[in-house]
């Protein structure tokens, strides 16, 4: 069955037609209906026929049109992220924040953005608008630009403590206001740009990272022993880390009105001056500070006397004082014996590299000769300080460069003192009612922050960055901060559903669910990938919504 148009009287009409044979076998064709003249039928009139002929045959759509199909946009990861972002609060927190009548562009849409493309796919804010290219990102203007981005940017600095004070009032509700434990560290990142700027907070430091010098920004992060991020802090690189302590615990106690705070910090962090600045802070308002600080290595030297009268119990702890407060220290027999015999395997290989030095040097002073360069007393004493320096052995074996011929020493002493902190942790505490077993633990939850601080510089993507303006700077570890926030609450809500996968994982199986959208001639359809149980499954661990 076919249409056919044929002519009568000077116009054309439509017919629907179809083919048969006769009773002799040859084909004919018979006219099944009339459909009208040629100029009066509309697409109105046809596409009803039309639709009804595509239903009797199974077709649901009008296939006569020309479908155009659009490539489909990642949707489920940026959903989902869109509806947690709302359930915290987040959107009228920044909204309210970052109100402005002079502002035409939609602010916190586009810190939304930012901070959902550190977690979906990090890149460049020039790599962020390609991304948003390719998502369905829920509420977001018609028109986003480079420019847009880097204006919200600079809202996101003008309204920092606004912002800041609005995201701490969002997260409140997650802290326990009885006992918050509190822990805090630092990390550095590093930060591409040649020049100065004014303010800068680029500058060349240790990096952590590294290990070498490099120019950078510090970053602290402080959060609660749930692992929830609570606030961050910029420093510039070359700070050093006793001196950001006082400032940032008193912002925490102003903005998270908590009864009580244990701060736990690593080595860097304490020192005499500081442990008086924290009890300077204690009972303020009725509120209490305390705090577990690991000793610095550095200060084992003041401790040697203390740790040789110490009787550990079965667990391994035992507990003195030091610098007028409590002093819990943790043995781990296994891991001391190990730290010693490396430590002597490490002293043992140097001393036999310069015995082959003093070899070489008696051999030669016999009259015997060798291939290469000659040998030097001199040149023994470098090659052998430098490979000592370079192992870090420097407290043990000693070079004797007052004598006249290439010598050495070992300082069984120092050894000795060496072996006497091997396997140990030694902690610092004011809180009076923590066992040892407690502070112990307490500080080992500490890890945790440096796991966020992976998650930071793998995940997130915070290095390198390539701003140069301080404002620029604070903001993308903001933009970067609030994506921590995001992980780590989901990391949360799997948990506590005891579902095994990684917000990593989650979202890229959520970003599996994709929108698409077709064009069938002046109309236009959308719709969803279909989800499969596991997606669904982790919709319902999360505590977020499912897309329609």
């Amino acid at each position: 069955m076919y249409t056919r148009i044929t002519k009568t009287g000077g116009r054309q009409y439509l017919q629907l037609v179809e083919s048969f044979r006769n009773d002799s076998g040859k084909v004919r064709t018979r006219v099944v209906a009339n459909l009208g003249r040629l100029d009066q039928i509309t697409p109105e009139q046809l596409d009803p026929l039309i639709n009804g002929l595509n239903r009797a045959v199974g077709r649901a759509e009008n296939t006569a049109s020309e479908v155009i199909q659009e490539p489909g946009l990642g949707f489920g990861d940026v959903f989902a992220l869109h509806e947690l972002w709302r359930d915290l609060g987040f959107d009228k927190a920044l909204t309210r924040a970052l109100r402005s009548g002079r502002r035409k562009t939609d602010v916190e849409a586009l810190v939304r953005a930012m901070v959902f493309n550190r977690l979906c796919d990090p890149t460049s804010k020039l790599g962020c608008l390609r991304w948003l290219e390719t998502v369905a990102m829920p509420a977001m203007p018609d028109t986003v630009t480079h420019q847009h981005l880097l204006r919200a940017m600079d809202a996101l600095m003008d309204n920092a403590d606004a912002v800041e004070d609005a995201l701490a009032r969002q997260v409140r509700p997650l802290v326990d206001r009885d006992l918050a434990v509190v822990f805090y560290d630092l990390t550095t990142v590093r930060i591409h740009g040649e020049g100065d700027v004014a303010d800068d907070i680029r500058a060349f430091g240790m990096n952590k990272e590294m290990g070498g010098i490099a120019r950078q920004f510090v970053l602290g992060v402080v959060q609660t022993a749930d692992g929830l991020p609570l606030m961050h802090t910029v420093h510039p690189g070359n700070v050093g880390e006793t001196k950001t302590l006082q400032g940032m615990l008193q912002t925490v106690m102003k903005r998270f009105p908590v009864q009580r705070v244990i701060l736990v910090a690593d080595r860097g962090l304490l020192s005499l001056e500081n442990i008086d600045e924290l009890t300077a802070l204690a009972d303020q308002d009725g509120r209490t500070l305390e705090f577990i600080l690991a000793v610095p290595a550095r200060r084992y030297a003041d401790l040697v006397e203390t740790f040789r009268g110490l009787a550990f119990d079965e667990g391994g702890l035992a507990e003195s004082s030091f610098a007028g407060h409590r002093l819990i220290v943790a043995h781990d027999p296994l891991r001391a014996t190990d730290q010693s015999a490396r430590r002597r395997a490490r002293i043992a290989e140097l001393e036999a590299q310069a015995e082959k030095m003093v070899a070489k040097l008696d051999a030669q002073d016999g009259g015997k000769t060798a291939r290469g360069r000659r040998a030097s007393d001199r040149g023994a004493y470098s090659r052998f300080t430098r490979a000592v320096a370079e192992a870090e052995m420097t407290r043990f074996l000693k070079a004797d460069l007052q004598a006249d011929r290439f010598s050495w020493s070992v300082d069984e002493d120092a050894v000795a003192r060496a072996e006497l902190f091997d396997g140990k942790l030694a902690l610092l505490t004011n809180a009076p009612d923590l066992t040892p077993v407690e502070t112990v633990a307490r500080y080992k939850s500490l890890a945790d922050i440096e796991r966020g601080f992976r998650v930071l510089k793998s995940d997130i993507e915070i290095a390198p960055v390539h701003h140069r303006l301080p404002d620029r700077i604070r903001a993308h570890a903001l933009i970067c901060f609030l994506a921590l926030v995001l992980y780590r609450v989901m990391r949360m809500r799997l948990k506590a559903k005891g579902h095994d996968a990684s917000p990593r994982t989650a979202l890229d199986l959520l970003a599996r669910i994709q929108k698409h959208t077709a064009h069938i001639g002046e109309r236009t359809f959308n719709g969803t990938s279909k989800t499969t149980p596991e997606q669904l499954d982790l919709f319902d661990a999360l505590s977020l919504p499912r897309p329609a």
